[in-house]
């Protein structure tokens, strides 16, 4: 009894230091990641290189230590994952290049349900954890529309749709900042542009400028990558957000 007690011990042991491995790996290159990304709006590619590196080895001993148990199943999610990142980003509901390439690299850095002493606390998911870490940074994105919101009731400016959506910004100040207009002058009116891509942002506005108006509604072109961050610490302190909430209204 002692030595099977010893040797559940030393897998657990085992298994935690490969999961505090996968946290610190995750947590210092989607930190640099986010650094980069936030001065230039861009994180280089070696940085994902590094981390599904460093994910294969981590499996790779895993496999050789203390397995997969009953989770192996779950190793097919990795490609999945890979391949619906990839359709994704095609479609352009993942903008950043980067962003789709930091999601792959996780899929193959942290493939199981992390589980590190009693935590996450939510622990349980039926989700591959690289799913749910892609819809943790969703739910903590959720929240930017919330903070515009009250940032421009503050300011008495809450003019819909915009106010969930950004902010006012002079046309000099919009220049200088990573923002998109979300007003376009279509025959010489002010209209409102929901997805604002595809158009030359300079030329927009100087178009403005043309038809005296200095003030435009802009939004903040934040990097995905921050959220992303977060989510994935949240992944190895919570859990499945989406998951915990459904459970809690079913």
């Amino acid at each position: 009894m002692a030595r099977f007690d010893t040797g559940c011990l030393i897998m657990v042991e085992i298994g935690t230091s490969l999961d505090i491995t996968r946290l610190i790996v995750g947590i210092a290159i989607l930190s640099y990641a986010s650094y980069t990304d936030i001065k230039t709006r861009k994180a280089s590619n070696i940085l994902w290189l590094i981390m599904g590196s460093v994910g294969a080895i981590l499996l790779i001993i895993q496999y050789f230590t203390i397995g997969f148990g009953d989770k192996t199943n779950y190793l097919i999610f990795i490609p999945i994952m890979i391949a619906l990142m990839y359709v994704l980003f095609q479609l352009r509901l993942i903008f950043g290049g980067a962003d789709a390439k930091a999601l792959m690299a996780i899929a193959i850095l942290v493939p199981l349900e992390p589980m590190i002493s009693q935590f996450p606390i939510w622990n349980g998911s039926v989700m591959p954890s690289s799913w749910f870490i892609f819809s943790n940074s969703i739910i903590i994105f959720l929240f930017i529309p919330l903070s515009l919101l009250i940032f421009n009731a503050a300011k008495r400016n809450a003019k819909f749709p915009y106010c969930v959506l950004g902010y006012k910004m002079s046309i000099n100040k919009a220049r200088e900042r990573f923002v998109w207009p979300l007003e376009k002058i279509v025959n010489g009116k002010r209209k409102f542009v929901y997805m604002p891509k595809d158009f030359d942002i300079d030329k927009e506005l100087n178009e403005f400028e043309k038809n005296g108006i200095n003030d435009i509604w802009v939004t903040p072109k934040i990097p995905f990558m921050i959220p992303l961050l977060f989510g994935f610490i949240c992944a190895f302190v919570l859990g499945d957000l989406l998951y915990s909430i459904m459970n809690a209204f079913i």
